[in-house]
């Protein structure tokens, strides 16, 4: 089984993200995957939406997998590392097909910013949602991904999330319009399975240019970030909130 295994099923592509033990963490490999299904869905046009979703039932995305943060030394393997998301989370955000974020569990870290950089939204329940770094790593976002969270929660509601670390339930998600619909737990795949069925019947060079232009609007002016980024990878509280996180220990914030 791989860690991300892509499936077509009529005018239906289907990325799965699939390490339930680690809650789908993500590897570079599973992102340079996801890349990878991206211009698939933009070359094959039989492709007519492209869906993204967790196995295991607890999580769609649970992040980037920490241990590989473990040979960051300086502020510049974080802008190189924001980057390389940035580079993914934009690939997705840019795809010419609908694509649609299919949450079960934990969507959190960079999982959430793959779920926003999709055009919609479905999930379970019990799903749950944010960045709880200011009390687990330590570390910081990209420019783009903050805007990204702007754009969609607003800034009182992505600060609140932010600063407390806190998690939006499935219904905060709705509330605030970045979950299109919630629906029972144990009832994804039919609505999913609606939902997809509704799209595939839409004009596809409407649905094109509606995410092409909603991209462009987020995108336009964004500022540099690398300063905030370099700050805060290279500093000494980045570096032991990592080592407590991968040790299951505790970690006592300086500032520094």
């Amino acid at each position: 089984m791989s860690e991300l295994e892509v499936t077509q099923d009529g005018g239906v592509l289907t990325v799965l993200f699939n390490r339930p033990e680690a809650r789908n963490a993500m590897t570079f490999a599973m992102y340079e995957g996801l890349e990878e299904a991206c211009a698939r869905a933009d070359d094959d046009a039989s492709v007519r939406v492209l869906v993204l979703r967790g196995a295991g039932g607890r999580a769609f995305v649970a992040g980037t997998d920490i241990a590989q943060f473990l040979d960051f030394t300086s502020g510049e393997d974080g802008i190189a590392y924001e980057a390389r998301i940035e580079r993914v989370v934009n690939r997705l955000e840019d795809v010419t097909v609908p694509t649609v974020a299919a949450v079960e569990g934990s969507c959190v870290g960079g999982g959430l910013a793959l779920a926003a950089a999709c055009d919609l939204r479905v999930a379970t329940a019990s799903s749950r949602f944010g960045v709880p770094i200011a009390r687990t790593l330590g570390n910081c976002l990209s420019m783009n991904s903050y805007s990204l969270l702007v754009h969609h929660l607003g800034p009182g509601r992505t600060l609140d999330m932010l600063l407390r670390a806190r998690l939006l339930s499935a219904d905060d998600a709705h509330a605030a319009g970045f979950v299109g619909e919630v629906v029972p737990d144990g009832e994804l795949d039919p609505a999913l399975a609606a939902l997809l069925e509704t799209l595939l019947a839409h004009a596809p060079l409407s649905m094109k240019a509606a995410g092409q232009a909603v991209a462009r609007l987020r995108r336009a002016a964004l500022p540099d970030g690398d300063d905030i980024v370099r700050e805060v990878f290279g500093s000494a509280d980045f570096r032991a909130g990592v080592r407590a996180f991968v040790d299951r220990g505790q970690v006592s914030w300086t500032g520094r």
